[in-house]
């Protein structure tokens, strides 16, 4: 365990992914303690019972000196200071632009102290260097929006973030492909609908996403698409005036759904919301084994212009471990009839870096994805979830990880990039293998929109279903609210009038503003 002490706690979420991104498989805590140089580690901390594998001490004092520690269980220290380059005005204000800057400012001198320290202790260094947060395209996309250059851009991810070359380089690719995708859209006087189906045939090995077994809750389908059906109403009417940008059912699998359902659930969609007003119209299939001939003709029928059959690996070895309940045969076989339904916008998610496989299992899957060549491929780096069943059995399977991540990553890189797919968003999660990335790769015309605003923050999504979180994006840009709806599915049905509430209220006092 990894203990880090703090001064202020004013950083801590910036400081603790540094930190694990480091120590990827050590529990990270992060308490606030009144400020002490060390010198070693006390005899009183060595008798403890658990005693924290590292320490790391930080002390924040304003605009004079950064000074940080790490110390370990042997009394090493490493020390790092840096005097900080920007003064901290008098205000705390988190709406003054001046305090903005400083906090931004100090926060990226503080991290590339502990990042070097971290450096220097570890013998290694990230190929993110030390930025953390889940957008790093979207610094750059900001900017080359508001006609910076590339080689500022490039100069601000090296020199303020200590990014490697590469990654640079794919930021500022991904950047400039998202700024024009955006450029031929009025995102801007737009909005996007995010509905969530939370049922699947089983909830998988990695997953913390709001999902329940379709088995148990059948009976209660009707009761959530009732309760789904009064949110649909309620945003059709309070968003009328604005565009519909995109729409994306996710979950979950919402072809859990079975024939019936998913039937009654698009064309309530399409008969609601001003669909003809939509660029894209996804559904997240998900699991091959929920995909059936029937719901493709439904979706082709009812106007769904995207789809995702997500393999994720095509070991089935793999598969089983990770508890779904398909097999490699099963992926190839949804894929055939999706085409054969007319489909012709099929992504396919990987994740590298599951459990037992290494990089010729990465080799195996791609020579199997190349045979059925989809339009769009996202490959996901595993992130180790709090509330994944994973996390619960780390200590079990730890010696079956892969150790070979980053050679997975560049042979997916290189697949793509070889058989004409360009990579057009990337997004990170916490606690993702080796601080890498989640990359969508897509051929020319077949990239999802709503991925790009969703990621970059460029519009309000509003989310509907149980689990679903509205992003309200200010018309300024830089405000940004969220209103979150209950995650399980009793409580949606039950509560629904008060998760519409919660909508209503915010827009009555924002919606101008919006």
């Amino acid at each position: 365990m990894i203990e880090i002490r703090l001064s202020d706690d004013a950083f801590s979420h910036d400081i603790a992914p540094l930190t694990r991104a480091f120590f990827p498989h050590e529990e990270v805590k992060c308490v606030t303690v009144p400020y002490a140089e060390p010198t070693a580690v006390p005899d009183s901390i060595k008798e403890r019972e658990n005693l924290p594998r590292f320490i790391v001490l930080t002390a924040d004092t304003g605009d004079k000196l950064i000074k940080i520690w790490l110390s370990d269980e042997r009394g090493r220290v490493v020390r790092g200071e840096r005097v900080p380059t920007v003064t901290r005005p008098e205000t705390d204000n988190d709406r003054d632009e001046a305090f903005l800057a400083w906090k931004r400012q100090y926060k990226n001198e503080l991290k590339q102290v502990l990042y070097g320290i971290l450096c220097d202790y570890t013998g290694r260094e990230l190929p993110w260097g030390s930025l953390t947060g889940i957008r790093p395209v979207k610094l750059a996309l900001d900017e080359i929006e508001a006609g910076a250059s590339e080689e500022s851009v490039r100069a601000f991810y090296k020199e303020e973030y200590l990014c490697s070359d590469e990654k640079t380089d794919l930021t500022l690719r991904i950047a400039k492909k998202e700024a024009d995708l955006l450029s031929r859209i009025d995102y801007k006087n737009g909005y996007s609908i995010y509905i969530g189906i939370p049922f699947c045939p089983s909830t998988c090995l990695y997953c913390s996403f709001t999902s329940y077994p379709i088995g148990t809750y059948r009976k209660h389908v009707d009761e959530y698409l009732a309760a789904l059906f009064k949110e649909i109403d309620f945003i059709a009417a309070a968003m009328a005036g604005k565009r519909l940008s995109t729409v994306y059912i996710g979950g979950g699998t919402p072809t859990a759904l079975d024939e019936d359902h998913l039937l009654r659930l698009l064309d309530y969609i399409n008969n609601t919301l001003p669909m003809d007003e939509a660029f894209e119209f996804t559904v997240e299939s998900g699991r091959p084994d929920s995909i059936t001939p029937g719901k493709l003709s439904v979706m082709k029928k009812m106007g769904v212009t995207r789809m995702s059959i997500n393999p994720q690996t095509m070991s089935d070895k793999t598969l089983r471990f990770i508890g779904r309940l398909h097999t490699a045969e099963q992926t190839v076989k949804a894929f055939h009839e999706a085409r054969e339904a007319g489909m012709d916008d099929i992504n396919m998610d990987l994740i590298i870096g599951l459990p037992g496989e290494s990089a010729d299992d990465t080799r195996h899957t791609l020579s199997e994805i190349e045979k059925l060549n989809p339009d769009d491929l996202t490959v996901h780096s595993l992130a180790i979830k709090r509330a994944a069943r994973l996390k619960l059995h780390l200590d079990e399977i730890e010696d079956v990880m892969p150790t070979d991540t980053m050679e997975m990553q560049r042979l997916t890189y290189e697949y793509a990039i070889s058989h004409g797919y360009e990579p057009y968003y990337l997004y990170r999660q916490k606690n993702i293998t080796e601080n890498l990335e989640n990359t969508g790769y897509a051929r020319p015309g077949k990239e999802g929109i709503y991925n790009i605003l969703m990621m970059e923050e460029k519009h309000t999504v509003v989310g509907l279903g149980a689990g679903s979180s509205c992003k309200f994006v200010f018309k300024d840009g830089k405000r940004i609210e969220r209103t979150e709806n209950v995650k399980f599915v009793m409580d949606y049905i039950g509560r629904i009038d008060e998760m519409i509430d919660r909508k209503k209220q915010f827009l009555d006092e924002f919606g101008e503003e919006l």
